[in-house]
């Protein structure tokens, strides 16, 4: 499924809107966080890293037009899909949302089977990120330098310690089965044993200094910051 392990951020002030949106998405098996306001918006954004942010136009705090401005001086954002929901249909509303850096837009009142289609359509084009920088609070990951950097300090970590940490962080919340991460990890040609994921975990956690991975008692893990 397309739509396996990707994130959704949708802000809205309306909470009946944000309800049934939640709710058509995560049955296309989307992860789903919400927010009712831009400064909420900015902040969970910040914490959950999402692969699409879609927002209201018309918000309170701070509109969606503006909140996309600060997301696209970012260069965490930069290249993170966006979407308007706007109740304002004039062509130059529209044409100053896509020149403030958004990449499509949904009318209201919204119909649930055109806002699916058009997030499906989005995450279609999206690139793999395996190239891409995360940054999650106050941890960022490089893996074009192999750097990563915790509270303004950077963290030496292990070729496979790195790998492990990428992975993890690169979907927050979501749990990875140890024979996901043994085979993405260390390949399925190399035969490793479940401790060795426990001692690279353990030793990723050291470093940090942060508890930053959750183990899901006989299932997995997953990376929560």
């Amino acid at each position: 499924m397309e739509s396996k392990g990707r994130k959704v951020l949708i802000a809205d002030d309306e909470p009946d809107i944000l309800e049934i949106l939640k709710y058509n998405l995560e049955k296309e098996g989307y992860a789903v966080v919400t927010a009712k306001d831009g400064d909420e918006a900015l902040d969970r954004a910040k914490h959950t890293a999402p692969d699409l942010i879609v927002l209201d136009m018309m918000m309170p705090k701070k509109s969606g037009m503006e909140v996309c401005e600060i997301l696209r001086t970012q260069t965490a954002f930069k290249d993170t899909l966006i979407m308007f929901l706007t109740a304002i249909n004039d062509e130059t509303t529209q044409l100053k949302g896509f020149d403030t850096g958004a990449d499509d837009y949904v009318s209201k009142p919204i119909s649930t089977s055109v806002f699916v289609s058009k997030v499906n359509a989005l995450l279609r084009r999206m690139k793999p990120s395996e190239n891409k920088n995360i940054q999650i609070g106050n941890l960022v990951i490089d893996p074009e330098k192999f750097m990563v950097n915790f509270d303004g300090k950077d963290i030496s970590l292990a070729k496979k310690e790195f790998e492990l940490l990428y992975l993890l962080a690169s979907k927050p919340g979501r749990v990875f089965l140890r024979n996901e991460i043994l085979s993405q990890v260390w390949g399925n040609d190399v035969i490793v044993g479940d401790r060795t994921i426990d001692v690279h975990i353990r030793k990723i956690r050291q470093k940090l200094g942060v508890d930053c991975i959750t183990t899901v008692k006989g299932v997995g893990y997953k990376f929560e910051l």
